[in-house]
């Protein structure tokens, strides 16, 4: 007989002689004596009543650890109620462990998950049939450019047309947004059941570089194409008119009754003959723009960069009569760059804001290179003359397209073409009477 059934019986016993006994006292001694073994009895049967439900109170206790995930509490061993007793304690441990390694495991995975979502570069969000957000990233706070959102329509304020396109986009699509800094977001949707719940994942991707790099790719190919057919149409005929000149100077040009004509002739086909090479001289411009090597990478100084930029046109800004200077944030910032190609995009953009100052009454160009938070230099070419146009400006990155009267349209196509192979971007910021801002953003070493 184990512990448990001994200690029972033992109590059992107990309360029969106790009970005995009261009605014993009771009737020899009178009802003083009786009431006190009666007070006893009771003790013996409520200590019985607290004895056989401490196995209620383990399970009530075991069953309010797992309901409320308080997993820290251990069972005692029980040792004096029995062999059965120790399993059933055991046992509830076990199964208490057995929790706490799942919430742990569970833990540590939200824990990965967390991690991962809040390092991506891709932006995440998610939001209830309300509205209330969920679940944000900073990388989603990045790309709309916003710190905090606690509902979908607080983003009217930085985006008006937003909150309702993360509304109205079905589980599955993808969406393009445009945000007011000329970013190109790639929306994509999912929706998920959560307890009954309907959630919304939003997924946010910058690929306007892509955009740009596709856009590039698309002009270099047009731009072959039209070299190609341009190349074979013009070369026969420079070539034919040569001959042309050839024969009336060594056949015709004898006859002297002839004499006016051939020199009409000779001149209207010297005409050819210079616009037939204008147009390859033209052509073989933007040979450039198709075949510009790839950049050889090294550690670039930014302030040494601008120094040399600024002595090899101090001479040409002087005689200008152009007021110029450069600031560099820090000193020792370095940049991964080739610095033959950055030479050139700098000269390029400052030329082009000599250009644009030539009728400005006192023209000035400033150059600064400061440090943003996200290790990235931005180099700002300032100029204070009459701005560009809402029509041109967003059409002066396209190859051919130029405001200049002796312009190829070639050069800022061809810088931003360089600043992309950098993995940079190249942004105007310009209105009309107040001045143009070129932005060269770069990652820093």
């Amino acid at each position: 007989m184990n512990g448990f059934s001994i200690n029972i019986f033992l109590r059992i016993l107990l309360l029969t002689a106790s009970t005995i006994a009261g009605v014993e006292v009771w009737r020899l001694l009178g009802p003083i004596p009786g009431l006190a073994i009666i007070a006893l009895i009771c003790l013996q049967i409520y200590g019985m009543y607290y004895y056989m439900n401490r196995i209620n109170r383990k399970l009530t206790l075991f069953l309010e650890s797992i309901r409320y995930e308080d997993f820290s509490i251990r069972f005692s061993a029980d040792n004096k109620m029995g062999k059965s007793f120790q399993a059933l304690n055991y046992q509830f441990n076990e199964v208490l462990e057995a929790f706490r390694q799942t919430r742990a495991e569970k833990e540590a995975n939200l824990k990965y998950i967390d991690t991962i979502v809040q390092h991506i570069s891709i932006g995440v969000l998610s939001f209830d049939a309300e509205g209330r957000i969920e679940l944000i990233n900073p990388a989603a706070f990045r790309l709309l450019g916003i710190y905090r959102l606690r509902n979908i329509a607080e983003l009217k304020s930085a985006h008006p047309d937003l909150p309702e396109l993360l509304l109205q986009v079905h589980s599955g699509n993808k969406i393009l947004y445009r945000t007011r800094n000329e970013q190109q977001l790639s929306i994509h949707a999912a929706t998920v059941r959560l307890q009954g719940r309907l959630v919304k994942l939003i997924s946010l991707q910058n690929i306007h570089a892509e955009l740009q790099q596709k856009e590039l790719e698309a002009w270099q190919n047009l731009t072959k194409i039209l070299r190609h057919e341009i190349m074979n149409s013009v070369t026969p005929i420079v070539s034919l008119i040569s001959t042309m000149q050839d024969i009336i100077e060594q056949d015709i040009a004898s006859d002297s009754h002839q004499q006016e004509a051939i020199t009409d002739l000779m001149e209207a086909l010297e005409t050819i003959k210079s616009r037939s090479k204008g147009i390859m001289n033209f052509v073989n411009a933007y040979r450039d723009y198709t075949t510009l090597p790839k950049p050889q990478f090294t550690d670039v100084n930014i302030k040494e960069l601008l120094t040399v930029v600024s002595n090899l046109l101090q001479s040409d800004l002087k005689q200008a009569g152009i007021y110029y200077q450069f600031e560099v944030d820090s000193a020792g910032a370095e940049i991964h760059a080739d610095s033959a190609q950055l030479q050139m995009v700098l000269i390029n953009l400052i030329r082009n804001a000599m250009d644009a100052l030539e009728h400005t009454a006192r023209p000035e160009i400033k150059i600064t290179a400061i440090m943003t938070t996200h290790n990235q230099v931005c180099i700002a070419i300032a100029d204070n003359g009459p701005g560009i146009d809402a029509d041109a400006i967003n059409k002066i990155f396209i190859p051919f397209y130029t405001t200049k009267r002796k312009g190829s349209g070639i050069g800022l196509s061809l810088s931003q073409q360089i600043i992309q192979l950098h993995g940079g971007q190249l942004k105007v910021d310009s209105t009309s009477n107040n001045g143009t801002t070129f932005n060269v953003i770069l990652t820093t070493v």
